[in-house]
């Protein structure tokens, strides 16, 4: 049985997810806190971060972005192709990805989920009020962006759906799970996303209860 060694509230982790399940690939979740630097996890990852996936030889692949590219070469006769079919369909696929891994997580999902959930649980400090009003106010502009995106084409980077979708899901459903995204203010964002929340590997994720945490009402409503 393959093995994901993940975190339940990180964007990565919950990519990584939605494309095993896309893939229809099965795996055992084992959560890792990574904050303990367990020797046994890093004999596996040296970088001591989550995911990482054992495949059933024992081959061990780490982060998010790397798994995710192995697993469409992979499992490429599974499931849909999530990298586009051209060079320049490609490399949209994989500027949108930076998009939300990067800049969408340094601007806000990082924020929120650091100084809401992180500072809590590991009890070091109290969340910093000016950080999350950052990530408050630059939501709405990627937000937007999605919206403009999604008026624009099928899905995201294109008429197909692709990797793009599901890393920008990743990190909103974090925070939707926080009850931080105000979707009633992103008509266009908010229909992508019942799109993608629909989907049948959204399902796991939507049935995630974070101990001491638990989602607002609406986040596993489909009609939300």
């Amino acid at each position: 049985m393959r093995t994901l060694y993940h975190l339940p509230l990180d964007p990565g982790c919950r990519k990584v997810r939605l494309l095993l399940h896309e893939k229809g690939v099965e795996v055992e979740l084992k959560p890792e806190k990574t904050w303990e630097r367990r020797e046994g996890f890093l004999q596996l990852n040296p970088a001591g971060e989550v995911p990482v996936l054992i495949e059933e030889d024992g081959s061990s692949i780490p982060d998010a972005w790397v798994l995710a590219e192995y697993l469409n070469d992979a499992y490429a006769e599974v499931g849909e192709n999530l990298m586009g079919t051209t060079a320049l369909d490609r490399a949209e696929v994989r500027r949108l990805v930076a998009w939300f891994d990067r800049k969408f997580a340094r601007e806000v999902s990082d924020l929120m989920i650091d100084e809401k959930v992180m500072k809590r649980f590991l009890g070091v400090g109290t969340p910093d009020s000016s950080a999350i009003r950052a990530a408050n106010q630059n939501i709405h502009y990627h937000l937007d962006y999605i919206g403009w995106l999604s008026d624009r084409r099928n899905w995201l980077a294109g008429e197909d759906l692709s990797l793009a979708d599901f890393a920008a899901a990743a990190h909103l459903s974090c925070l939707d799970y926080l009850d931080c995204v105000p979707w009633d203010e992103h008509a266009g964002a908010r229909d992508w996303y019942g799109r993608i929340k629909s989907r049948p590997s959204m399902r796991p994720i939507l049935a995630d209860l974070i101990p001491g945490f638990p989602p607002p009402a609406h986040y596993a409503d489909l009609d939300f």
